[in-house]
């Protein structure tokens, strides 16, 4: 099949990908979703290139020949990089060091829309759409089993990234055509959740059953995973909220024959594609290999970026250093400022008593600090040590530099959060949502909770989910993001904490889109 030899088909259809989107991957910067799509069409590799955005920025390994013109392609437009960098940063789980152009933005919270990471995001999520719209396009005549299957997966990708553009700009530009001739027009974020909530029950039933597929592929549990992550927001993207649904979707993911894996650790590791315990929780991967598939985004990026010299080994050679934990997101697990000094990553479990209190806080020739006094200082606040490209069965992975841990992009341990904290705000059973909070700490052999309440779900979110990219989203919707209520260090670019202008709820649409496009209204306050 050739969904099984994916991992070795993406790098060939990020070279022999030909179809030109020449004039879209140029000229992205200024003129993100008109491509002129060529003659030449190949089916298949244009199917493997458009799950392969989710994992490499272009057409030769990890840099050489960009998907997305006018950035870094290593370091503003990868897709899971982007999420990470724009849902992490500006946070309370971590800080970044690095003063390259547009990073010290996000913790001082005072970014623009010439912002060039956010820039980045947003033209690889544009091209993203742009590759979606052009396989359907050429495919639209066509009525046998494989093609319907496959524009099935390939809507929902379009889907996905759709759904980061409404989440995190708001109001973005909106197309099904490729070969437009005007510029695309401006979509109302409730329309777009309205759109993305009916694309997605037409496709339900044309993808693979849930655990049928291979290891990779989108199947229907990837659609009710997103339905339900949409209508935990529905309010903020609507102003109607739709908790009832959101508990349905849950529970629909939760009873699909995916597990948790017994193991926290498991998931996060160079065979989290082997390792049949990792394997019964992922339900959407993001796919690296360390010798066939590489990028500066993915895993390479989580692991990289949060590792340096003095850590407990990590599987590769890339150490960066410059994505640390704040000093809320350790109190999540030691509160009162209580975390040990000098501990690595199995010292700080045993005594956090929970498997996810992945953090390094140094040794005697490599301090770490739980206090961040200065942004810059990497060894100010705590190492993250969540990620590794080290396997669990100790065999060696492919590469010393590149990785192979896939990212679990869409992980049965979310469903379970999400029906809690839906649970909760539809009035509904606290027993219920403390049952369902309680099975992920037990896998995580914390001690069990006796009563809960909306905040505690949000800590249990961070505990669980800590730098996986979905925490701003998480604070917009309980009206922490941006509100002086809740704070942290760092927060607004002031050591204690401030509140900053709720503007920045949302991203700004980029300048070099605005720009170029009349139909395009910049959000509020850019």
């Amino acid at each position: 099949m050739l969904f099984h030899r994916l991992k070795s088909l993406i790098p060939v259809a990020a070279i022999a990908f030909t179809c030109s989107l020449g004039s879209c991957v140029n000229d992205l910067d200024i003129s993100p979703i008109n491509p002129q799509a060529s003659a030449s069409f190949s089916q298949d590799e244009v199917y493997a290139k458009v799950y392969a955005t989710l994992s490499l920025t272009g057409q030769q390994g990890a840099a050489g020949n960009g998907d997305v013109a006018g950035v870094d392609e290593g370091s503003a437009s990868p897709f899971y990089r982007m999420i990470l960098t724009a849902y992490e940063y500006p946070t309370d789980e971590v800080i970044c060091s690095w003063s390259d152009s547009g990073i010290p933005d996000f913790y001082q919270m005072n970014w623009g829309s010439s912002n060039l990471p956010l820039t980045g995001f947003y033209s690889r999520l544009m091209f993203d759409v742009t590759l979606c719209n052009h396989f359907l396009e050429q495919t639209d005549a066509l009525t046998d089993e494989k093609t319907i299957r496959q524009r099935a997966e390939v809507r929902f990708i379009r889907a996905l990234n759709y759904y980061c553009l409404m989440d995190a700009y708001g109001n973005p530009p909106f197309t099904e055509i490729v070969s437009l001739t005007e510029d695309p027009k401006q979509v109302q974020r409730s329309d777009l959740f309205a759109y993305l909530e009916a694309e997605l029950k037409n496709i339900e039933n044309d993808l693979v059953a849930p655990r049928n597929g291979e290891f990779g592929q989108v199947d229907q549990v990837c659609v009710w995973m997103l339905l339900s992550r949409m209508y935990l927001n529905a309010e903020v993207y609507t102003g109607t909220a739709k908790w009832g649904e959101a508990i349905t979707y849950a529970n629909k993911v939760i009873g699909s024959g995916y597990e948790l894996a017994d193991n926290y650790a498991d998931l996060f590791m160079a065979d989290n594609d082997e390792n049949e315990d990792a394997m019964k929780e992922i339900i959407l991967p993001l796919r690296l290999d360390g010798a066939n598939a590489r990028s500066y985004g993915g895993a390479q990026f989580a692991i990289a970026a949060t590792h340096t010299a003095g850590m407990t080994s990590w599987g590769t050679s890339e150490g960066w250093g410059g994505v640390r934990a704040r000093k809320e997101l350790v109190n999540k697990f030691f509160p009162n400022d209580n975390a040990p000094l000098l501990v690595n990553e199995i010292q700080m479990v045993a005594a956090a008593g929970d498997d996810r209190a992945l953090f390094f806080s140094g040794t005697e020739d490599n301090t770490r600090t739980l206090e961040i006094n200065d942004p810059y200082t990497f060894k100010q606040g705590f190492s993250i040590a969540k990620w590794t490209n080290v396997r669990s069965d100790g065999q060696p992975s492919h590469d010393a530099t590149w990785v192979d841990t896939d990212v679990p992009f869409f992980r049965t341990a979310e469903a379970y959060l999400t029906l809690a904290e839906a649970t909760l705000r539809n009035g509904g059973s606290q027993k219920d949502a403390l049952n369902a909070i309680n099975v992920l700490r037990r896998r995580a052999h914390a001690e069990e909770l006796s009563s809960i309440t909306l905040d505690e779900i949000l800590d249990e979110k961070a505990r669980e989910f800590y730098f996986e990219g979905q925490r701003r989203t998480d604070l917009i919707r309980y009206g922490y993001f941006t509100g002086g209520d809740y704070l942290w260090d760092w927060k607004g670019g002031v050591k204690n904490g401030t509140s900053v202008n709720s503007q920045y709820d949302v991203y700004p649409i980029p300048s070099s889109d605005i720009n170029v496009n009349e139909n395009l209204v910049q959000n509020k306050g850019y």
